[in-house]
């Protein structure tokens, strides 16, 4: 039974979809203390948040069963991501849920600070009748977006449609998909001279931290406005004050703030500022969304199936998740195997794709054939999260070669310890079913799950007799069986799936014959 702990207020749609699993146990916790959380989490295999339970490294160093962490929203502020990855706690968020509600509470701001809306609303409700205010229309001017992604992409949509013209800037976005939404892409400073108003979508980040300050002001038109619904502190507040002040920002309108909620209401309470309380995700459709996808990804997770949204892991799209994800599998069953055939973790990996491999583009193949390595040489939980991290620390290197070389199979996945003892394997995939077709010189055909017998061996006749005779006297069944040899005469190499592992005494029975040059158990 795997368990799941919600620790935020997460819509009904959300727990539905969790409870449905029979093999789930669900608990529900909102507003639990720091204390409570750690006596707790050690019992749970998942854990869900919004935005109120922190996740700390103290607290995740209790979490001894935790493997997967998600967050019903954007950010993962909230979630000590590297302590999680340090751990192997796989770090989910869900981008896509409240696209749509954030792009319309921007848009939403930007008609309210052309025509003034909340300023003229205090004001009847005060008794006054101000008719000889005058706003502004979107029509005719030019918007520009930093950071093309889901949200800015909507908003830049629906500003085409009220007429205005849009710049972009995002280093990450392709001309061509600028084209397509009718963007043009310029420079930052081309944006900050020549927009009328501004809306921000980026992260926060070391690079994006008070990105719009006193230089990037001093740039800006005239009479400019701008729209923050993005993440508090992208935006100087002591330089937007000035800038406000100055005259040189005609308005603001902010969702988000650096200190939420302020301790300083000197900016909010500028008659040229509207502010909300951080309600960009705040619809009940945007709340359903972000509940459905954590739900969702959470069980696909723990069921050990691809998943979209990792932050701290490479992610899948479904499409490739269909395709590729057994190669995935195979990567980590190679890695498993080499290391027990070449008896130590060598210091040294080189991984080649070949033929429709190549064409997916990056797969995480290196994560998880570090992770099936490390698995047999640490005792620690390793898995394709933190894989990467203690490769690294233990100084092992992993290249990664895309080739172009003609070979046998449409797609082909190979592992070659390249130092200490050199070996090299290869495998594809059979239908669905990863398939091990080369230990070192030898052809074979392998299904790499549960107990194999791995003997290299002369070719010569007896060896199979002399095999199956000591299995049978030690009760252990056959599956299956593969032989491939370099030459007819020469050396071979004979694998026999088990029904249950091979002892070491049996192994050193099997070992005694001429005909057998070495015999070794691996378990994948």
């Amino acid at each position: 039974m795997k368990r799941v702990l919600v620790a935020d207020k997460l819509s009904e749609v959300g727990v539905k979809i969790l409870k449905a699993r029979p093999d789930i146990e669900v608990t529900v916790r909102s507003g639990l203390s720091k204390d409570e959380l750690k006596q707790i989490i050690g019992g749970f295999d998942g854990v869900i948040v919004r935005s109120a339970t922190k996740l700390t490294a103290d607290i995740l160093a209790r979490a001894r069963s935790l493997k997967v962490i998600a967050r019903a929203g954007v950010g993962v502020d909230n979630v000590d991501v590297e302590a999680a990855t340090k751990q192997g706690i796989l770090v989910l968020n869900t981008p896509e849920g409240n696209t749509i509600a954030t792009c319309e509470l921007t848009f939403a701001m930007l008609l309210s600070l052309a025509r003034e809306l909340p300023q003229l609303d205090q004001s009847v409700k005060h008794g006054e009748w101000r008719r000889g205010i005058l706003g502004t229309e979107l029509f005719g001017k030019t918007l520009g977006i930093i950071g093309l992604g889901r949200i800015g992409s909507e908003l830049a949509r629906r500003a085409r449609v009220f007429g205005m013209t849009v710049l972009a800037h995002d280093p990450y976005v392709s001309p061509e998909r600028a084209a397509n939404l009718g963007v043009q892409l310029v420079s930052f400073r081309k944006l900050l001279r020549t927009s009328d108003f501004i809306s921000v979508h980026t992260p926060l980040s070391a690079e994006t931290r008070a990105l719009i300050g006193r230089k990037e002001f001093a740039l800006m038109k005239r009479g400019v406005r701008l729209v923050n619904c993005a993440r508090g502190g992208i935006i100087d507040e002591q330089a937007l004050k000035a800038a406000i002040r100055s005259g040189k920002v005609a308005g603001c309108a902010l969702d988000v703030l650096e200190q939420e909620p302020p301790t300083d209401q000197e900016l909010v309470s500028l008659p040229q500022v509207i502010c909300s309380p951080h309600i960009g995700a705040s619809t009940e459709e945007a709340q359903e969304n972000v509940a459905r996808q954590a739900a969702e990804q959470m069980i696909a997770a723990l069921d050990g199936r691809a998943v979209r949204n990792a932050v701290n892991a490479p992610a899948l799209s479904p499409e490739l998740a269909e395709r590729f994800a057994p190669f995935l599998v195979l990567a980590e069953k190679l890695g498993m195997l080499l290391v027990q055939l070449a008896g130590t973790c060598p210091d040294r990996v080189k991984l080649t794709t070949f033929g429709g491999l190549n064409a997916a583009g990056p797969l995480p193949v290196a994560n998880f054939f570090v992770a099936g390595m490390l698995t047999h040489v640490l005792t620690e939980r390793v898995n394709y999260i933190n894989a990467p991290l203690i490769a690294r620390e233990r100084g092992i290197k992993v290249e990664t070669v895309r080739s172009e070389e003609e070979v046998d199979f449409s797609d082909l996945l190979s592992a070659e310890a390249i130092a200490r003892k050199p070996i090299k394997l290869a495998g594809t995939i059979f239908a669905t079913e990863p398939r091990i077709v080369q230990i070192g010189n030898y052809h074979v055909d392998i299904t790499p799950f549960g107990d194999i017998l791995v003997c290299y061996n002369h070719d010569k006749p007896g060896v199979i007799k002399h095999l199956s005779t000591i299995l049978a006297d030690s009760q252990i069944n056959i599956a299956d069986m593969t032989v491939g040899r370099d030459r007819p005469g020469g050396t071979a190499l004979t694998a026999i799936r088990v029904d249950t592992q091979v002892p070491e005494p049996v192994l050193e029975e099997i070992r005694k014959s001429s005909l057998i040059i070495d015999a070794k158990s691996i378990k994948l």
